[in-house]
């Protein structure tokens, strides 16, 4: 079915630890950047600056990739990218500010 009706070939099993451990990094790598700054700076409100410029820095250079590679537009697909996932955080962070009063 994922061959005919996706295009896709079955997952190799011998690769499976590989793929987990590749997945695993990312996700690590990924979660690193907007907590740097909170690593590194000693206030609170200065520091969510900060992470909030690096997570769109990176998201901006992430969406640019994400465009080479898929053969879209490198410069719009990193203004989506930043958009979206920018605004997927507003609303969390809002969320979360209005459960925690």
């Amino acid at each position: 079915m994922m061959r005919f009706e996706v295009g896709l070939e079955k997952p190799d099993p011998k690769r499976a630890l590989s793929s987990a451990l590749t997945i695993g990094l990312s996700y690590s790598a990924g979660g690193l950047v907007p907590l740097a700054p909170y690593f590194l700076i000693h206030t609170t409100e200065t520091a969510i600056g900060f992470s909030v410029v690096f997570t769109l820095l990176a998201l901006l250079i992430f969406g640019h990739v994400k465009g080479r590679f898929t053969g879209t537009r490198p410069f719009r697909s990193a203004i989506q990218t930043a958009l979206i996932s920018g605004l997927a955080a507003a609303v969390a962070f809002g969320l979360a500010k209005l459960i925690s009063r």
